[in-house]
């Protein structure tokens, strides 16, 4: 059966197919003959004579056979390999095989190794070992070679020949203590069985290895085609992109916040890659917009625009000329579509739109706010997010912008707003406030600022001096004409030299006190300033040091929950080599002295809780309320004068902690619930299911922050049933319902009010 399944392989050298299909053959006839031999032994009739002298002739010759065609299997094996075959040894075994055969001629007619008496019984001869040399000495000898050349072979393989050297060898010896039982023919067949079994396992091996090859080829031509369109695609938009400087890497960055979104969805890497070049390319309309249109540096007018909705048009019929792609025309003819059916060129409404076409919306919505036109500066991540919010279900997928809050928020944690390294390194002023630094933060940390300042060759006799500019604004820039001072809710509180001059606009008050010169700081060089600066609660410091005078400042801002930052400029100055260090010294009351009163939004009627202020996301939350069974909260909530997002409103948290409070020892933060809509998921301790409806009597976002403004009543419900606590509340048309199921055993869960920008007060409990 071996032999013939061997005639039906394909996948083996001919040579070495016939050198195995030998052996198969061979063990065949010596398991057939060796049979033979034990049927007719002690047979009288004249048939058992023949028979049982034939079978035990064959046995003997087939056993150097079975040696010599393994030997001419192992000189086809290693040719297949490529390697030199060691011609002496095997060579050598060759001859000592044929030797046993010829030997085993002769002892069929002297009784060398065996005998019958009169009634054909089988007696071992004298030189009956000597049958045994040929089948122990050459396998031994053929160990060797198929020792030295083990790198050549494959382990399936060496085993096979491991076996059928030793197995047989084994048998040998056994064979000299038991007689009447053939148990080295038996042996020999085995061995030849297995190997051919070994043989097709590894051909198995090698046609599986050659697949993985011929698959990791295709991947790798797959991959070298996709880095050829990649490349294409992103040459083909940057030549689009060069149409306009500012819109130069947009394309790739909406195509990365595309994958990003599509990969939150949990959707393949199939369909996150067709989301990525849809957004690469969906903007490919832009070439055929005229110049004039493009380069328009004031607002778009009416035919501007109208040149503009074109653009998804002429990407659709450019695109189309991709068939094998279809998603890419799709998303560039529909990414202007708006959720509620007010955007173009259809007019498409809902998930009418395209599924791809509304994840590039969100992405392209993000990238164009928060980068710079030829009309208007970026729009910091804040105001993006606040568009996202207001826009779902409206402007945008619900689904996908919510996805868009995410990955801002998470990327806000990741770089810092108030990064210092972006300043300007110098200034070149001339006339007043033509050259302002981008705005370097000041808060709780003290804060060292220093440079040089050479008065202006070019000035003839009129002012020249640095001063410093205190403002905030969400883009960290002084702005002057009104609609940016709108846009990016600029406000300004005064304006210091380095001299008994200061000017104050929006801060309360601004104390002023002349430095001896016992004051201890160090020594400036005759052209260099510093100013060193930190912020406590809603009071500011600055120590103002120049070549000729030094003075400290003492600021009340506004209220505590508003940002301050320094702008350097001056007049007809140039300013060299600016300098931030951030102590990492804390200021305090003490080190900050009030000289205003502090601005309340809470001293109001207190009832169960103790009124709360929150100046900062989170800077304040209420002491904490056990959930036992059913709880009810209701409170009066104001927005506080600077706030500007929706999210500046109360939050509520549910916890647990070893003393009840917020932040406590061992706390475990299980939701926190924004009652404009949004939550913050925390899986590590708990899951949630958050629900968000705007209903019917929903005013719109703008009048619901200015309702939080004036103030509105909330009430908060929620109830604990074993490790599950459901809340509800409604606030000005704004649903929320959210279930929390506790993953841990936490003994005591509290629930407390915290915010954003809010004050709240008359705090009930039932």
């Amino acid at each position: 059966m071996m032999a013939i399944l061997l005639l039906l392989t394909r996948f083996l050298d001919n040579k070495r197919k016939w050198s195995l299909f030998l052996m198969e053959v061979v063990a065949f006839f010596l398991l057939w003959y060796d049979r033979l031999a034990y049927i007719y032994a002690g047979d009288p009739s004249r048939k058992g004579y023949f028979m049982v002298r034939i079978s035990n002739f064959l046995v003997f010759f087939l056993t150097s056979g079975v040696v010599f065609s393994f030997n001419l299997y192992l000189i086809n094996l290693f040719n297949s390999t490529g390697d030199k075959v060691p011609a002496k040894r095997l060579n050598l075994v060759a001859a000592v095989s044929a030797m046993g055969m010829f030997l085993s001629i002769v002892a069929a007619f002297t009784g060398l190794y065996y005998y019958f008496d009169e009634n054909n019984v089988y007696h071992r001869g004298q030189g009956f070992l000597i049958a045994y040399v040929i089948p122990i000495i050459c396998p031994i000898i053929q160990y060797t070679v198929i020792r030295q050349y083990k790198k050549s072979l494959s382990k399936l393989i060496y085993i096979s020949l491991v076996l059928y050297i030793f197995v047989p060898i084994g048998c040998g010896l056994l064979q000299i203590y038991f007689y009447g039982i053939s148990i080295v023919n038996m042996a020999m067949v085995a061995v030849s069985v297995s190997l051919y079994i070994f043989t097709y396992l590894d051909i198995n091996d090698t046609v599986e290895r050659a697949h993985e090859i011929e698959i990791r080829n295709m991947q790798g031509v797959q991959k070298r085609m996709k880095r050829l369109f990649d490349q294409t695609a992103k040459a083909f938009v940057s030549a689009v992109e060069m149409k306009d400087d500012f819109t130069k890497g947009n394309a790739v960055k909406v195509a990365e916040y595309a994958r990003k979104i599509t990969e939150r969805c949990g959707l393949g890497e199939e369909y996150c890659d067709a989301a990525y070049y849809a957004a690469l390319l969906h903007d490919v309309g832009l070439i055929g917009i005229p110049d004039s249109v493009i380069k328009n540096e004031e607002d778009p007018d009416k035919w501007d625009i109208e040149a503009f909705r074109q653009k998804p048009i002429m990407g659709k019929e450019i695109l189309s000329n991709i068939p094998e792609y279809p998603f890419l025309s799709t998303a560039a003819h529909y990414s202007h579509e708006r959720y509620n059916g007010t955007g173009y060129p259809e007019g498409l409404k809902g998930e009418e739109i395209p599924e791809i076409a509304r994840i590039v919306a969100v992405a392209d919505a993000y990238v164009t706010m928060t980068s710079k036109k030829r009309y208007r500066d970026a729009r910091p991540d804040f105001v993006a997010r606040e568009a996202f919010i207001k826009g779902a279900g409206v402007e945008f997928d619900p689904e996908f912008a919510g996805l868009m809050v995410k990955i801002i928020d998470e990327e806000s944690r990741q770089k810092s707003h108030d990064d210092i390294s972006a300043v300007e390194k110098e200034l070149s002023c001339g006339e007043y406030r033509d050259a302002i630094s981008l705005g370097i933060p000041v808060n709780g940390n003290i804060t060292k600022i220093r440079f040089r300042c050479d008065i202006s060759p070019d000035m003839n006799n009129g002012f020249s001096e640095p001063a410093i500019v205190l403002f905030d604004s969400y883009d960290r820039r002084v702005h002057t004409d009104e609609k940016t001072i709108k846009a990016y809710h600029y406000q300004e509180y005064g304006e210091i030299w380095f001299d008994d001059h200061s000017i104050t606009t929006a801060a309360r008050k601004i104390q002023e006190t002349k430095l001896d010169e016992a004051a201890g700081y160090e020594k400036l060089e005759p052209d260099e300033y510093e100013i060193i600066a930190a912020k406590y609660d809603d009071h500011l410091k600055l120590i103002i040091r120049g070549p000729e005078y030094e003075k400290e400042d003492i600021i009340a801002l506004t209220d505590g929950s508003t940002s301050v930052y320094i702008g350097i400029t001056g007049e007809n100055c140039h300013i060299s080599n600016i300098s931030i260090e951030l102590t990492g010294e804390v200021a305090d009351a003490k080190y900050i002295p009030r000289i205003s009163d502090e601005i309340s939004y809470i001293d109001h009627m207190e009832s169960d809780i103790k009124n709360i202020q929150i100046s900062q996301t989170r800077s304040a939350a209420t002491d904490g309320i056990e959930i036992k069974n059913k709880l009810k909260i209701n409170f009066h909530s104001m927005s506080l004068p600077v706030a500007s997002f929706i999210w500046h409103c109360p939050y509520i948290v549910i916890y647990s902690s070893d003393n009840g409070q917020v932040y406590g020892d061992n706390y475990h933060e299980y939701a926190l619930i924004k009652i404009n809509g949004e939550n913050e998921i925390k899986d590590k301790y708990a899951e949630n299911r958050f629900v968000m409806k705007k209903k019917e009597d929903f005013p719109g976002w703008e009048a619901w922050k200015e309702s939080n403004k004036e103030g509105v009543e909330c009430q908060v419900n929620m109830e604990k049933k074993g490790n599950t606590i459901f809340t509800t509340t409604e606030n000005l048309g704004v649903y929320i319902e959210n279930t929390t199921v506790i993953n841990e055993n936490p003994g005591k869960v509290y629930v407390a009010l915290t915010g954003d920008r809010c004050a709240l007060t008359d705090i009930r409990v039932k």
